[in-house]
């Protein structure tokens, strides 16, 4: 006997025609054009502001004089390779962005730590710590030159009220002076980002600490450092980045003396195109020093990857 289901004739699906993708490919383009039509002002912005002022950098830095009229091809690199000045500017530099780092690092740290406890009065401690970060390089140079100053200085007057010997640190220790300047500007912003990361870290790493017996010094070491690897190295980058541009303070608040104890690499390159107005010279320091920047980035990754575990 046969079922309902066998004497019901078998429905003929209709032939499915291929998916038409042209209208998917128009719309992808449509959406392309859109993009582009969006990022054109950014790109428009960065080959104006950045790539051609390197071009031009690059070329001027293939001339000699005033106007660039002598073209001495890699002559201006190789004698910023001889020269006695720029080999002590690039010391000078390296030992100020080093220090200036270093100190960012520890005490931004610790302030995050103290910081991210339950203290009282907390919000108002991380807002004042932003302050100096928050203000102006100029305002920060002309401040401590009025205050350290060794004739007129605010400290001195007050030392000699006290019946106390004058300081003279611009004198004695100018990198030492401006490598402390610049960590009491740039601590606040290395605070933030610590104690970002600080809050950032899960409860259970330090609850499965505790639970085997960890000190919060064992604590502190074994997961919070670990864990702030991303944000150590961050600040390193950045910190560094900025401390080898630095120009202000050794601009404000040394000029780069006594001597040129506290000429600093980009007060170098500045006195160079401005001073002797030898811009072809000062090019080539400047693209040397990019040379530089993005070695010591690639290192400084490379090495927090590795630390980091990736």
């Amino acid at each position: 006997m046969t079922s309902v289901t066998d004497r019901v004739p078998a429905v003929r699906r209709p032939p499915q025609r291929p998916a038409y993708s042209g209208g998917s490919n128009r719309l992808r383009r449509q959406r392309a054009r859109t993009a582009y039509l969006f990022l054109a002002p950014a790109l428009l912005f960065f080959i104006l502001m950045f790539f051609y002022p390197l071009g031009t950098e690059l070329v001027t830095s293939m001339f000699t004089g005033v106007r660039a009229e002598k073209f001495v091809g890699p002559g201006n690199y190789q004698r910023a390779w001889n020269d006695p000045q720029a080999w002590h500017s690039f010391r000078v530099t390296l030992i100020f962005a080093i220090g200036v780092v270093v100190l960012s690092l520890v005490i931004g740290l610790a302030a995050a730590v103290i910081l991210n406890t339950r203290m009282r009065g907390r919000v108002v401690f991380r807002g004042i710590l932003l302050v100096p970060y928050l203000t102006s390089i100029a305002i920060v140079g002309l401040l401590w030159r009025n205050i350290l100053d060794p004739q007129l200085g605010i400290l001195n007057r007050l030392l000699n009220q006290l019946g106390l010997p004058g300081q003279t640190w611009l004198n004695d220790y100018p990198v030492a002076t401006i490598i402390g300047i610049a960590t009491w500007q740039e601590v606040g912003y290395a605070t933030l980002l610590f104690l970002a990361g600080l809050q950032g870290i899960d409860q259970m790493y330090y609850e499965a600490a505790r639970v085997d017996g960890a000190s919060p010094w064992q604590q502190f070491r074994h997961v919070t450092l670990p864990l702030l690897v991303p944000t150590t190295l961050f600040v390193s980058i950045i910190g560094m980045i900025t401390a080898l541009q630095q120009f202000a303070l050794p601009y404000l608040v040394t000029d780069g003396g006594p001597g040129n104890a506290s000429d600093l690499y980009v007060f170098r390159i500045y006195q160079t195109a401005f001073s002797f107005r030898d811009f072809g010279y000062a090019s080539a320091l400047s693209y040397l020093l990019l040379i530089v920047i993005l070695v010591l980035s690639v290192v400084q990754l490379r090495v927090g990857r590795r630390n980091g575990g990736d």
